[in-house]
């Protein structure tokens, strides 16, 4: 077993820079198995809802520089994204959505994607369409109405966030991984395995 330990020879980088019909072929395998898996075990489909989340920097900090409003910035989209994983909307989900809790929603059936300020985008993910969009416009009304009650108790600039959807989900056919990502992953496994197979177990008969 030394000779899978020791570093390969120029003989072998040669034979494996030659094996270009193997490459070729075995791209095409990897692409095909990657194909059939996404089939047989597809992922679940992923639905996107957006709200947009206006800071209102104008009337929060009127006479400050850009550095406090950047700090600003930053403190309050902290709050916002917690706002967004806090059980009361968890549990607004969950009411709105039979047989799912919340620590389901939490590992990893939701998604969010934000910028500081604009569009927020929150996604969900399950093996029925339907329900997918229903988990992200749940999700998206939800913490829209949270940010908006917290606010109009507010007395800080806090008070002058303002979140509205302006995007509900749609129940449509998309996964939340595509399959060209399957077809690039088995592609280059077969091929890292074939490198494997072809420097450290001669094949000449399969190079010819």
């Amino acid at each position: 077993m030394t000779f899978l330990f020791s570093p390969p020879s120029l003989n072998d980088i040669i034979r494996l820079l030659k094996a270009w019909r193997f490459w070729s072929l075995g791209a095409l395998v990897g692409a095909l198995i990657g194909a059939a898996i996404f089939y047989v075990a597809p992922p679940p489909y992923r639905a996107r809802a957006t709200v947009l989340v206006d800071f209102n920097l104008e009337q929060a900090w009127p006479q400050e520089t850009d550095r406090q409003q950047f700090f600003y910035l930053e403190r309050e989209t902290r709050k916002l994204e917690e706002i967004a994983w806090s059980d009361a909307v968890m549990e607004a989900i969950e009411g709105a959505n039979e047989n799912i809790t919340t620590q389901e929603l939490r590992d990893g059936r939701l998604l969010l994607s934000q910028p500081a300020e604009g569009g927020w985008h929150f996604y969900a993910d399950d093996t029925d369409p339907r329900r997918a969009a229903s988990l992200a416009t749940t999700w998206a009304q939800a913490f829209a109405e949270q940010v908006n009650s917290q606010a109009a108790v507010a007395e800080d600039p806090s008070s002058f966030i303002d979140a509205t959807v302006t995007q509900t989900a749609r129940p449509l056919s998309q996964r939340s991984i595509s399959i060209s990502v399957y077809l690039f992953i088995g592609a280059i496994a077969f091929l890292i395995i074939g490198s494997f197979i072809i420097l450290f177990f001669p094949a000449r008969r399969l190079l010819k």
